[in-house]
């Protein structure tokens, strides 16, 4: 097998102030490979988010390491790539001028900046739409935006932190099922949080679960379903056995969190 692209090595972040220390995640290992697609899901409160800030290089870890091809991440770095949840493109730019930001940034030359952008803008399904403005676009559409600045880019790695999670489920199933050729066309990395079963599930080549709280790898699923995956793969039996091992997997971390608060609070 390949050396693998990125590397999180026994991870641990505590939380500490003058009265008390939080264990946020604790003793956290796996590998992405080259043009991997990795979801990260567990319960709330696990710590799904500020692992993805340590992938990142926007939070330190106490003890562990994030590498990227051997070189340790120790803060944010041209090759990792990050689309948020919440809404990030700039109001005031169009369209392309908001996907050509990052290439502009970056020094590339304005007229290959604009041809790059116009490419991904058609890539990501919003030819036509190059000289609107975000309020005349859709949340999908905006968040579509988002993911075509990030990608057009060239990261290494692309981290998504629940970037469809202010849509609809069939909407974020949709968008997911685009996220996949997208990446099939680009031959992106992908590591993306999510509190989607079925979405990590349809999207995934493995699937990192978390526990509650102090967030540890509970499991570690390699998804079955056969590639190029589109809504199809949602009758499939394959999909069916990964939602359900989730599924399992989430519910007892849950009961364990509920239990332990009843604990504390009788």
């Amino acid at each position: 097998m390949t050396e693998p692209l990125l590397k999180v090595e026994n991870l641990t972040k505590i939380y500490k102030t003058e009265t008390k220390e939080t264990v946020a995640i604790k003793d956290i290992d796996f590998t992405v490979q080259k043009g991997e697609f990795v979801s990260i899901v567990g319960p709330s409160g696990c710590g799904k988010t500020t692992l993805l800030e340590i992938l990142s290089g926007l939070r330190q870890a106490t003890t562990g390491a994030v590498k990227i091809k051997d070189q340790v991440v120790t803060g944010p770095q041209s090759s990792i790539g990050i689309v948020f949840q919440e809404e990030s493109t700039f109001p005031w730019r169009t369209v392309v001028e908001n996907v050509e930001f990052g290439l502009l940034m970056q020094g590339k030359p304005k007229k290959e900046s604009r041809e790059k952008a116009i490419d991904m803008i058609e890539l990501v399904g919003l030819k036509g739409f190059e000289n609107s403005y975000p309020n005349e676009l859709s949340g999908g559409m905006r968040q579509r935006v988002a993911i075509a600045r990030t990608l057009v880019t060239q990261p290494e790695i692309v981290v998504m932190d629940e970037p469809f999670g202010a849509l609809d489920e069939q909407t974020r199933l949709i968008l997911g099922g685009e996220l996949l050729k997208i990446v099939d066309r680009t031959k992106a990395t992908i590591v993306l949080v999510t509190h989607s079963i079925q979405e990590a599930a349809l999207l995934s080549d493995k699937i990192v679960v978390l526990s509650a709280r102090p967030g540890r790898i509970k499991n570690l699923i390699e998804s079955k379903l056969p590639k190029p995956r589109d809504a199809q793969a949602l009758t499939t039996p394959e999909f069916a056995e990964i939602t359900q091992t989730l599924w399992s997997n989430l519910e007892e971390e849950s009961l364990t969190k509920t239990n332990e608060n009843n604990k504390i609070g009788s």
